[in-house]
């Protein structure tokens, strides 16, 4: 890495064009960028609790269009896509990706003030960016709603005045294709914005279904795994009623219709006996897949709708001001995926996610000389269900699960399904095939509302005295249904879940809190900050009701967990150069977490855990146009060793690593007048971690370190871009993910990381 760093200055030596462009980045990169995380606009070396932000422009510069890729180049920040029905939301060693809808998320997602933390409606795309925020540690008056240990706030790019525009085209391998562009139209009075961004990828994982000598010779062909195919739409409008109320109205749509996941199996082979993760796998699903799970393929259907009405009222020279923001999401989404990962009728399901969500948000701000804050109040109401279809053949079942005739195997080691031969065996030659299936749903309806208030007082001129507190209540009712036939063979259900009669069960509670948050900030000199802050958290407790030993289901109460939050740290920029250094503890009380069992995702209340750890960024800019930058990140988080806490004791949190990092650098050089050459490489780099709760080694990843690399032409006045980029380019292989909901089965399955992209894009701005 650091060999990479000095290669590039280096570099630096030739003669430099120096573009409005370049200082603008410059500007921003030693921290002027200006984030609102606070509910006003504050410089980020003002903020006086741990924060990454980047600008639009830098993400582009980065090439970063989607959450993963994001996270790697924040401390403490993880983000898992399985797909976009499934990411997973890590914020120091906290996961937030539950698709159960009687649950809270931990990890808040905001998007233009609004949380749409709901895991199944989470994803979007990231185009058109005004600014993304990511705010760690709780932060109660901040972001209310699922603010247990953090935020990552998104804010879209509103109309700006004048007449603009972009276009971006891409090409690569996998046939990868992005289009994707903006029109702006704005004057004094109104302004409007539209920007799109269409996204395409083959499979990055062969599947070999439906292929001459396949356990499917005859067909159909299956699509290639974990490929995409996105498109999001958004809309901005703005009207200034008068110089002191400004109304602003976002609609967004998000879609996609990608090929399926590619879950593979570690011990059932596909054609050719190859279990490795990197090697082609052969997932055919289930014949009867259109009628029973929904779809006649493996992949994902899912769509998203966001509104946003965002009302400003600032009256001239006067220190109040009031905010009002008014959200609706709507989100359908269908999975189907082969959870044995392997070529047998054995484990199909489908995850069928709806959710609706209102909120509204009324604040009033205070901005004065010695005295500033705000004081509001929200309501937030959703419903929402997670309905998981479930089909196979009994004696495929029974056999692959149980290995009930001796010498049979579920696969052999070859890849040819071998279990299909036990139907017949068991009914005695009665019958050849019995499909069957089954099904089972969760629902949630959830009202918060709440109060909160900040006040920040500067008894001098370089100390700032922060105290807030929200107040909240909740209401959440959980509802139930399951239909599990008995199997012809065994005269019983073959998942561990009991029928409910055709019956939906429901339970009911409510429950208040009070989530404190004390800062401080003292500003040592006009270039250094320190800050500490002390806050809060909570996950809201879980009315969870899921199968029991009889035709009612089990109602479990899960406790609130809540976490206290200490650290400090302390902030600089002096001009070229700009860091800052965190350090963090946190003590848990009823760490709730997430286990399989029989197909299905529970929750269990783990005990006491601690959560210790530093985290430092540095900016700098040696000459006008070759900027450096890094992060660093150690984080030790485990649940308490002690008696109590069972088999949880000692166990490290999942998808967090110890050590995550990134380091990269932007080098503009000029080529002539009126054309730049433009490279910006970068390192990211993660120690190992489990993917599981409790660990296991073989359910793991070891350390990755990933290279990419963007570099081009571009005028220099900005107007048209060519770049060649590529992300992983030493092919690193890596785990997305491991165990999954085979794991429960016997069959732990695999998701590989995504392999060395690469292509070219143009861009022309106007």
């Amino acid at each position: 890495m650091k060999y990479l760093l000095l290669a590039a200055t280096l570099l630096a030596t030739p003669t430099f064009s120096q573009t409005p462009a370049a200082t603008t980045a410059a500007e921003e990169e030693v921290g002027e960028i200006i984030v609102t995380a606070q509910k006003s606009a504050q410089k980020l070396i003002d903020v006086p609790v741990t924060i990454t932000a980047y600008s639009g422009e830098t993400l582009q510069r980065l090439g970063i269009g989607q959450f993963d890729q994001l996270s790697a180049f924040v401390p403490g920040l993880n983000i898992q896509e399985q797909s976009p029905n499934n990411p997973g939301f890590v914020i120091r060693g906290i996961t937030s990706d539950s698709g159960s809808a009687q649950e809270a998320a931990r990890v808040t997602v905001y998007y233009n003030g609004v949380d749409v933390s709901r895991s199944r409606g989470s994803y979007f795309d990231l185009f058109d960016l005004e600014r993304v925020e990511v705010v760690k540690g709780p932060q109660a008056t901040l972001f209310g709603t699922a603010s247990a240990i953090g935020a990552v706030s998104v804010i879209s790019a509103r109309p700006s005045p004048g007449t603009s525009g972009n276009l971006s085209a891409a090409y690569g391998n996998f046939e990868q294709f992005r289009l994707s562009g903006m029109l702006n139209s704005a004057g004094e009075q109104w302004g409007a914005r539209l920007a799109f961004a269409v996204k395409k990828r083959d499979g990055v994982v062969p599947n070999l279904s439906g292929l001459p000598g396949s356990n499917r010779p005859a067909g159909p062909k299956s699509e290639d795994l974990n490929g995409q195919d996105q498109i999001g739409v958004r809309g901005s409008l703005f009207a200034q009623f008068s110089d002191s109320l400004r109304a602003d109205l976002i609609v967004t749509y998000d879609g996609q219709k990608a090929p399926g996941t590619a879950f593979k199996s570690g011990n059932l082979p596909p054609t050719g006996g190859n279990t490795s993760p990197y090697a082609p796998a052969e997932l055919g699903g289930s014949p009867f897949s259109a009628q029973v799970l929904g779809a006649p393929a493996l992949g994902l259907n899912r769509n998203v709708w966001d509104v946003n009405l965002t009302l400003r009222w600032k009256p001239d020279a006067s220190p109040f001001s009031v905010t009002s923001i008014t959200g609706w999401r709507r989100f359908d989404s269908l999975e189907v995926f082969d959870a044995d990962g392997s070529p047998a009728w054995f484990l199909e399901f489908a995850e069928d996610a709806r959710g609706r969500q209102l909120s509204h948000e009324t604040r009033v701000n205070y901005d004065g000389d010695r005295i500033r804050g705000f004081v509001g109040a929200n309501i937030f109401h959703e419903t929402g269900s997670q309905r998981v279809p479930f089909s196979t053949e009994e004696g495929t079942y029974l056999q692959c699960a149980a290995r009930l005739i001796p010498g049979l195997p579920c696969v052999d080691a070859g890849g040819t399904v071998r279990a299909n031969a036990a139907t017949a065996l068991l009914t005695r030659g009665a019958a050849t095939v019995l499909p069957y299936s089954s099904e089972f749903r969760n629902e949630g309806d959830i009202t918060t509302g709440g109060i909160f208030a900040d006040i920040t007082v500067l008894p001098t001129p370089r100390l700032e005295l922060t105290a807030g507190a929200r107040l909240l209540w909740e209401r959440r009712t959980s509802g139930y249904f399951a239909r599990q036939p008995n199997s012809v063979i065994t005269r019983a259900p073959l998942l561990p879940i009991v029928d409910t009669g055709g019956a939906t069960f429901t339970a009911r509670d409510t429950s208040d809190a009070f989530l404190p948050r004390f800062n401080a900030l003292f500003r040592a000199t006009d270039r250094i900050n320190f800050y500490a802050t002390i806050s809060k958290g909570r996950r809201s407790p879980i009315v969870q009701l899921a199968s029991a030993p009889g035709p009612v289901p089990a109602r479990t109460n899960i406790p609130a967990e809540t976490v206290w939050n200490y650290e400090g740290g302390v902030k600089a920029g002096f001009g070229a150069i700009s860091g800052s250094l965190g350090i963090f503890h946190q003590t848990y009380d009823n760490f709730q977490v997430q286990i399989s069992e029989g197909g299905r995702v529970v929750t269990r209340n783990a005990g006491s855990a601690k959560n210790t750890g530093v985290e430092a960024e540095l900016n700098a800019r040696p000459i006008p146009q070759l900027l450096l930058f890094g992060n660093v990140g150690y984080i030790d988080a485990k649940i308490d060793n002690i008696p109590q806490n069972g088999i949880f004791a000692g166990q490290r949190f999942r998808l967090q690593p110890k050590w995550q990092a990134a380091a990269g650098a932007t080098l503009t050089l000029g080529l002539t007048e009126t054309i730049d050459f433009v490279a910006t490489p970068t390192v990211t780099h993660r120690s190992s971690l489990f993917f599981e709760l409790p660990n296991r080694p073989n359910i793991a990843q070891g350390p990755v370190t990933l290279v990419n690399l963007r570099a081009g032409v571009q005028a220099s006045d900005g107007r048209w871009q060519l770049t060649a980029f590529a992300n992983n380019l030493t092919d690193k292989e890596y785990l997305l993910d491991a165990g999954n909901t085979g794991g429960a089965f016997g069959t732990p399955t695999f998701i590989r990381g995504l392999p060395r992209l690469y292509g070219l894009e143009a861009t022309v701005r106007f």
